[in-house]
């Protein structure tokens, strides 16, 4: 913020001159700007969506754009925001197959009058067009995977017909060049991992700083295991269930695989009585899934690995294949990291041999730092510029907002 507009605000709420002042301003500053939330498509409550719903509570007035929507699919708190869909909305049940419109779609989101716009990215959210006068900050999850490092697996080996696969090549031509030109519509990029920064610098030549995902760390729990393992994850290729399914197909151990997505059935067909499909699971018992397993695997690359995090703050290790976000997230003392993706039976047989020097309790510790609250601490300091290092202890006064509410609102 500017010295001439910080005496403004100042002179006119008669707020100090103090640092827990000047950070009454930014807040008063975030409160009378109208802000704009933009995510690739709110259908379901997975980790993008988990990040949502954390700066809705970060930005309770700010209006939410998105693709595609489904009321029913996603949380209280983002239902209560102002949720506009795009021309798209009718075609949500095969929205897989419209990426091609997307660019078009989100484009024409209308985002004048809007101050701050915070884009939800792991799509084409990152491509609306706004304001000359507008901030936009960028929360990347990746860059699209099926367009950039995950492209030649999707054409060669993911996609079956050979009508698409004939698409495939033209179509994402256009769309990397779209996806790369979109880039410089951002102000500011936030990657949320080591992992992610070097993938949005690589794809993008941008540089990023990094804020960890919000996890509700604070509503998991340990209970006494059970004879099971869990895997939580979107059924989707690059997730590699398929390889742990082979996994436990040979060694006939039980285990529970929570999600749904368009490899269901063909995971489900080639599973063995052993393993259990769960699908989609209320966040309670999902809750309970995880306090009762004997550990959690996470067999594919994951940015950052949100449903990791969710296993630690229940006290539970992590068996995980040793690439992306599992190196920077999972710690030397809660897990088994593998290098092979069909190596997860010989990551079992280690984990064998580590299982009872596992604490649940230092597990549950580390997790802490994952907290929503951190992530809103941080998100706060990028998107209102106050100061990152600033002290727990020295929290706004919100005094003065409280007498300038009515100012505002007049």
């Amino acid at each position: 913020m500017k010295a001439r507009e910080l005496g403004i605000l100042q002179e006119k709420y008669n707020l100090g001159t103090c640092a827990d002042a000047v950070r009454d301003i930014l807040l008063l500053k975030g409160f009378v700007m109208r802000c704009a939330i933009v995510h690739y498509w709110l259908l379901n409550m997975r980790g993008g969506e988990k990040v949502v719903e954390a700066l809705c509570r970060l930005l309770p007035d700010a209006d939410v754009f998105t693709l595609f929507y489904d009321p029913d699919r996603v949380s209280d708190t983002i239902r209560r925001h102002h949720v506009r869909a795009s021309f798209l909305q009718p075609f949500r049940k095969v929205y897989r197959s419209l990426l091609p419109l997307m660019p078009m779609a989100i484009e024409s989101f209308d985002l004048r009058g809007y101050d701050l716009i915070i884009s939800s990215e792991s799509g084409p959210a990152k491509g609306v067009i706004t304001a000359s006068t507008a901030r936009h900050v960028c929360y990347c999850h990746t860059p699209m995977r099926y367009l950039w490092d995950l492209y030649p697996a999707y054409r060669n080996e993911w996609t079956r017909a050979r009508w698409k696969r004939a698409l495939i090549a033209p179509c994402s031509n256009y769309l990397r060049l779209w996806d790369y030109a979109s880039a410089a519509r951002v102000d500011e990029f936030v990657s949320n991992s080591e992992n992610v920064q070097r993938r949005v610098r690589k794809t993008y030549r941008r540089e990023s700083r990094i804020v960890r995902p919000p996890v509700a760390v604070e509503k998991f729990y340990w209970k006494t295991p059970e004879d099971y393992y869990l895997i939580v994850s979107e059924l989707v290729p690059y997730k590699r269930v398929d390889a742990a399914v082979r996994a436990f197909n040979r060694n006939g151990r039980k285990l529970r695989v929570v999600g749904g997505g368009p490899e269901y059935k063909a995971l489900r067909r080639s599973a063995a009585a052993n393993i259990e499909f769960c699908g989609r699971v209320t966040d309670e018992d999902l809750r309970q899934l995880y306090a009762r397993c004997r550990a959690f695997l996470m067999p594919g690359e994951e940015d950052f690995g949100i449903t990791a995090v969710e296993a630690l703050a229940s006290g539970k290790p992590v068996i995980a294949l040793a690439r992306g976000g599992a190196l920077e997230i999972v710690p030397h003392f809660g897990s088994v990291l593998y290098d092979d993706p069909e190596g997860l039976l010989q990551a079992m047989e280690r984990w064998d041999e580590l299982e009872q020097g596992f604490d649940p309790r230092a597990l549950q510790d580390y997790a802490a730092q994952f907290s929503e609250s951190e992530f809103q601490r941080q998100m706060k300091a990028i998107l209102f510029e106050t100061d990152l290092e600033e002290r727990e202890d020295r929290r706004p006064s919100f005094s003065g907002l409280a007498a300038s509410s009515k100012l505002v609102a007049s």
